[in-house]
């Protein structure tokens, strides 16, 4: 399986992902889930990907070969975020089509969350589902996730804000998929960050945590320890205080 998220605030955008692909107990490999394309200083995408691995693979290649090729639209010609989340739709729809002609006993659907900027028009993020039809984030909850998304999401739905700093919203991030790895073991490293400050229009900080990692270690272990912590402050029930009191 797979968990990935994006965050889109004020000062930029934060991308996460993990590497882990199964399709069975005995069957697990790594593959970057996480893709970048674009123009310095005119425009810049980031990709992230969920579900089958011959499709997002397929729906990447696409993506690459168009530019050169000069097919339009393309993730060049576009002149919108919306423009390239449709695009994209397109692509996914198609590919998922023709991989399903080969072999009509097996789900070829995915899921892709495109991010990024284009010159001259603000960051956006669109999720794209496995129809081809897409969603944008709310401006109550500023991210978009797929895959194994419900064990990294309380740490986002209580912290994350659109005014919320870039680096605070990469660690929030960081806890999210420890969250899910530690719950999920279809989801696990090497973990993908990648943060873009707004109208950089080029690459941002771009992240690679293995499971040896020492940041990576640091941050779960005192994320576990705060963990305990605050549960240790939590107020008493009634009857801590005095065994007489009911509920």
């Amino acid at each position: 399986m797979t968990y990935c998220a994006a965050l889109n605030l004020d000062t930029g955008m934060v991308f996460c992902s993990d590497s882990r692909t199964n399709a069975g107990i005995d069957n697990v490999s790594v593959y970057s889930k996480m893709h970048t394309f674009g123009s310095a200083g005119e425009r810049f995408f980031v990709l992230l990907s969920a579900g089958n691995l011959a499709t997002t693979q397929a729906v990447v290649k696409k993506l690459n070969s168009d530019m050169p090729n000069g097919l339009v639209p393309n993730l060049q010609s576009v002149a919108s975020m919306q423009e390239a989340a449709d695009y994209l739709g397109i692509i996914s729809t198609q590919v998922q089509r023709q991989q399903s002609e080969r072999d009509i006993n097996t789900n070829f659907e995915a899921s892709f969350i495109l991010g990024g900027q284009i010159a001259g028009s603000d960051p956006e993020l669109f999720m794209i589902y496995p129809q081809g039809n897409c969603i944008h984030e709310s401006n109550e909850h500023p991210f978009l996730q797929i895959g194994e998304v419900k064990y990294g999401k309380p740490i986002l739905d209580r912290v994350v804000r659109r005014d919320t700093p870039l680096n605070r919203a990469a660690h929030c991030c960081m806890v999210s998929m420890n969250s899910t790895i530690r719950s999920n073991v279809s989801v696990g490293p090497p973990v993908e960050l990648l943060i873009y400050q707004r109208d950089q229009l080029t690459p941002g900080r771009h992240c690679l945590y293995r499971e040896d990692d020492l940041y990576a270690r640091q941050l779960a272990e005192q994320w576990n320890s705060g963990l305990m912590s605050a549960l240790d402050q939590l107020p008493p029930f009634p009857w801590e205080r005095d065994p007489n009191l009911s509920c």
